[in-house]
């Protein structure tokens, strides 16, 4: 039974869903001290059936509020109210009446990254089972086959299909440590010194900073190519000089600024490989996260003889655990294969086993459901705090939102910002050449519940203060 004080109403007829609803009501009762810590909440099936909803619904709100801390599930004892202290009393967070949080109160930095995600309770002990698996396997003497395990190559296949709709088959797979490994890969494949000492690489303006990094490190230029609110302005492409071997773009999230390119420029910029005779690097960056519309085609469904394919758990398990996939067409896989043999530049094969076993048993399918769920009120709660203050893009994906705003207002912002101990982006940092779009990268990936909070407090009051 529910606590006596406690009811649960739901709005059948409204737009947030019900494990929001309830998620909701029960995070402010705790904030409002209706239940105390070390209470214990009815489980899922009694709560489910006192207030008439799937017991799953009541799952997925529980999951929520443990991963945000105000609730914890004891094993074999149930799931109980976490004591939270706050030295406002009893309440915990902002009401109406109490002043704004200050960097000083938080103690901390919080920074708002665009690359870090949010990792479910239960990620740990799946990761426990998977090293279980993995100690199983036999003890890796010799090196490793140079395009990855075996068996992960074949999970990776089956998660590009279930996952992305991108067909393929594991002889097209190289195992990486992640996109920007799968992308230096790439680039020394197709690169050739006896022709070109010198070869171009079009990327987004403005456009992923660390690939801009990972380019120039191995040697290539870059042709900035700028983008709009629908990602890479294709068109610009006729104007890349004749050094151009590879096109680098993230058209399922554009980073930074969360165009989502259309199917109409997908097949220009396919025209433009064949015709230029080039390839393109996809990354297929936060394709996991949709909250609006299903993820379109990929690139490489529409010309797998011209694309490289870059993905990587970074944005799902984590970006320590050093793992990825590219996935390309016969004669760059064995490009790729005898340089690895040369250079011994494999993953480990017991991190690659375990990751497999992960697959295998649906952590990842599992994982993506859970922070899909937690994004999409994250990518509500943003814009609705944000949106009056000028135009967001990206906005029902990934982890991050773009507040797009004159340049000047953008720098003052961020340094208003940081002086009470937020740090946030602007676009400047992911732009080469001149561009017309400015503005600030606010990432809430694995910011906890109390901190976007203060960081929405802190920035509107910045917005605020440089708009009066």
């Amino acid at each position: 039974m529910l606590p006596s004080s406690l009811t649960i109403t739901l709005d059948r007829s409204g737009t947030r869903t019900l494990p929001v609803q309830i998620a909701d009501r029960i995070r402010s009762a705790i904030s409002d001290g209706e239940i105390r810590g070390n209470t214990r909440l009815p489980s899922s099936r009694a709560l489910s059936g006192e207030i008439g909803v799937a017991r799953g619904v009541v799952e997925q709100a529980y999951e929520q509020l443990i991963a945000e801390g105000w609730i914890e599930a004891r094993r074999g004892s149930g799931t109980y109210v976490r004591r939270i202290s706050s030295s406002t009393g009893t309440r915990v967070g902002r009401t109406a009446s109490s002043p704004p949080p200050t960097a000083t109160t938080h103690r901390r930095r919080i920074r708002l990254g665009t690359g870090t995600p949010w990792i479910p309770p239960r990620l740990p002990t799946a990761w426990k089972r998977a090293w279980r698996d993995a100690g199983a396997a036999p003890h890796p003497q010799i090196y490793p086959d140079p395009l990855g395990e075996p068996r992960l190559r074949d999970a990776v296949v089956d998660l590009l299909a279930r996952a992305r709709g991108l067909h393929t088959d594991s002889s097209s797979v190289v195992v990486t440590t992640g996109s920007m490994h799968g992308l230096g890969l790439a680039l020394a494949a197709l690169a050739d010194p006896g022709v070109d000492d010198s070869p171009v690489l079009a990327h987004e303006n403005p456009g992923y900073r660390v690939a801009t990094t990972t380019a120039r490190r191995a040697g290539w230029s870059l042709f900035d190519v700028p983008v709009d609110a629908d990602g890479m302005v294709t068109d610009h492409l006729d104007s890349a000089p004749g050094q151009t071997r590879a096109v680098y773009v993230t058209p399922s999230h554009q980073h930074p600024t969360g165009g989502l390119l259309p199917v109409g420029r997908r097949r220009a910029l396919a025209d433009f490989a064949r015709t230029r005779d080039v390839m393109i690097i996809e990354d297929d960056y936060d394709s996991e996260f949709r909250y609006d519309v299903a993820p379109l085609p990929t690139i490489a469904e529409f010309a797998p003889d011209r694309t490289i394919y870059l993905g990587t758990v970074a944005k799902t398990f984590g970006g320590g655990i050093r793992l990825g996939w590219l996935v390309a067409p016969p004669h760059i896989v064995q490009t790729i294969a005898s340089v690895r043999a040369d250079t011994g530049d494999y993953p480990s094969v017991p991190v690659q086993n375990a990751m497999a076993s992960l697959l295998r048993d649906g952590e990842w399918d599992r994982t993506v459901r859970a922070a899909r769920r937690r994004y999409r009120e994250r990518d509500r709660r943003v814009t609705e705090a944000l949106a009056p203050y000028g135009e967001l893009r990206g906005v029902g994906a990934g982890m991050h939102t773009t507040l797009l705003l004159p340049e000047h207002t953008a720098t003052d912002v961020a340094r208003m910002a940081a002086e009470e101990g937020v740090d946030v982006d602007t676009l400047a940092r992911s732009t080469r050449s001149p561009s017309p779009i400015t503005g600030l990268l606010v990432g809430y990936g694995s910011l906890s519940d109390e901190d976007l909070v203060y960081c929405l407090d802190v920035l509107t009051n910045a917005l605020d203060s440089v708009n009066r």
